[in-house]
């Protein structure tokens, strides 16, 4: 199959322009927000509180939060950048030009997931400035940032095309992905927790995604970097296959 870069990078280029010229919201809004939680739990609160795994508690929040933020905007900007086109029917435009399904999903889920690591690289980037940072594994960390990112990129274009409505598209990112975010350990050990808790954690998904990202900083982590990365792998393959599922049926996409 012959891939046609061009349309990749006409729908890729048409995401980020969109991106920067509301920089304030795709960008600022998100890392102000990220970094309101630095100043009052790393620098104030912080300061009060013991060692989380040899790690200070500061320090210890930042890929927790760094991780909640990419979650959140992955989901956000690869739901509306596919949304917004089947709401004012400029998506038949694309579905009729000589472009693969592949090739859409590859241009709105690739500048999805460039946004996404963005925003992660520049909170890291500021978290610097009130907590000591130190990444232990840097490649394993961009290899995390990066499979999260592509993955829930993945989850939020699936909602994309699911919701029929504003609402809808705001449903599971507020009553599932951000309770299951704060939920995951983001600001706290799983094992910190009482046995029956922790055994009930392991059921969430997200517990694996900050473990891991958490292990590349310090080399502390809730599970086995091996059984993060299965998970996340696992996570990938089935929206893979949801939206494989999806183009092969058309579903709200040819009506």
């Amino acid at each position: 199959m012959r891939i046609n870069f061009r349309a990749i990078g006409a729908i890729y280029r048409f995401e980020m322009a969109r991106t920067f010229r509301t920089i304030l919201q795709s960008i600022a809004s998100p890392v102000i927000s990220t970094t309101l939680y630095f100043i009052v739990f790393g620098s104030a609160i912080g300061k009060h509180m013991s060692a989380v795994n040899g790690v200070s508690y500061g320090a210890f929040i930042v890929p927790g939060l760094t991780m909640l933020t990419v979650l959140q905007q992955s989901v956000a900007n690869a739901s509306f950048g596919i949304y917004f086109p089947r709401f004012v029917g400029t998506i038949y435009e694309v579905l009729s030009a000589p472009v693969s399904y592949f090739e859409i999903l590859v241009g709105y889920v690739g500048a999805a997931t460039t946004k996404a690591m963005m925003v992660g690289t520049i909170i890291l980037l500021t978290s610097c400035f009130f907590v000591p940072l130190h990444v232990d594994h840097p490649f394993w960390m961009i290899g995390f940032l990066l499979l999260t990112s592509l993955s829930f990129s993945l989850l939020g274009f699936i909602i994309g095309i699911w919701a029929d409505g504003f609402v809808k598209l705001q449903l599971i990112p507020l009553l599932i992905i951000t309770p299951l975010a704060f939920l995951g350990g983001a600001f706290y050990s799983i094992k910190m927790l009482p046995p029956l808790w922790q055994k009930i954690s392991m059921a969430n998904p997200v517990v694996y995604l900050i473990s891991g990202f958490r292990w590349s900083f310090y080399e502390r982590s809730d599970v086995s970097v091996q059984t993060s990365l299965l998970m996340i792998s696992l996570f990938l393959a089935i929206c893979i296959l949801i939206v494989a599922r999806i183009f092969k049926t058309g579903y709200r996409l040819k009506t």
